[in-house]
């Protein structure tokens, strides 16, 4: 099918044609970027350099960080240049490449964000055997198994979207190559391949979603018993994990989950996670916690004094 294939490159419409508007995203998404890098990579270093990293909790957490800054630097450095860009274009090999480490980097988060939420339920059901089923190997096991489940799922995204032959036109009514867009460009039949994204994006993001909202009502159901110090601990960081769910699963279900059609509020929609999410996940994370924000006190206090130090 492939040498049906007449388009070498597409062009992005973006969020807006209007120059005014596109000068002032551009202001705002990389501000957002910068922000994204810096919050992560705080909470990153914060974690790697402190006792946290021997807990579970923060092992994920440091990985999560990580997974946001790799998740939206596959969409958000080309969205910034293109809002100055006169052409928005990308080669038909990038907007696969596109395809597919966005897919990779999200389907990879949303695992583990279950893994983080089945942590916090053995932490919490299952306190007394928390330390042994939490174990260094099996953190590990769970991060490599995130890992290898976005692979196989973006692997699956790509051999569909390869399959896909583009005879014209070119234009591709959004900001990054994702399957709907390319699916409306295609000139066959796409009604069985979208059938097949759905069950590939759509129904696995409900079923995640819906597995880590019953995980957290067991949760929260336990927490009754719980005494008033450890309860609201607990409530606490089972309120952030929450936000982060909520704030990545709910524009993604609207997209993934209904038939294989466009919206323009698809863009608008596609902002939170990709670019709200990752910039907020860091705040939500240590706002309201104090064994983090001690930690990121002592690591740069120690820091700075070691830099004053080498000054003097």
């Amino acid at each position: 099918m492939n040498n049906k294939n007449n388009v070498t490159e597409f062009i992005l419409l973006g969020l807006s044609q209007n120059n005014q508007v596109q000068i002032l995203c551009f202001v705002i998404f990389l501000f957002c970027y910068l922000a994204i890098l810096m919050g992560n990579f705080i909470v990153m270093i914060s974690i790697t350099c402190s006792q946290l990293i021997e807990q579970p909790m923060y092992f994920f957490l440091m990985y999560l960080s990580f997974m946001d800054v790799c998740y939206t630097s596959t969409v958000t450095p080309k969205l910034i240049s293109d809002l100055l860009a006169e052409k928005k274009s990308i080669s038909y090999t990038n907007c696969l490449i596109q395809l597919f480490t966005v897919h990779f980097f999200g389907v990879a988060e949303v695992f583990l964000l279950t893994e983080m939420a089945y942590d916090r339920y053995v932490a919490i059901c299952k306190p007394l055997h928390y330390m042994a089923i939490m174990s260094k190997d099996r953190c590990n096991a769970l991060v490599l198994a995130a890992w290898g489940g976005g692979f196989l799922h973006s692997l699956a995204q790509l051999i569909l979207a390869v399959l896909l032959p583009f005879c014209g036109p070119n234009e591709i009514n959004h900001y990054f190559c994702d399957m709907y867009p390319l699916l409306k460009l295609a000139c066959i039949d796409t009604r069985r391949i979208g059938l097949l994204v759905i069950a590939n994006s759509g129904m696995m993001a409900l079923v995640v979603f819906m597995v880590l909202m019953t995980s957290y009502a067991v949760i929260l159901r336990t927490l009754r018993a719980h005494s008033s110090e450890s309860h609201q601990k607990a409530l606490s960081t089972c309120g952030s994990h929450i936000t982060v769910v909520v704030l990545f699963f709910g524009p993604a279900l609207f997209i993934y989950i209904r038939p294989a059609t466009t919206f323009l509020e698809d863009k608008v929609l596609a902002l939170f996670y990709t670019i709200i999410a990752p910039m907020f996940n860091p705040l939500i994370y240590t706002l309201r916690n104090s064994e983090m924000k001690n930690a990121m006190k002592k690591v740069w206090n120690r820091n700075l004094l070691k830099g004053r130090k080498q000054m003097f």
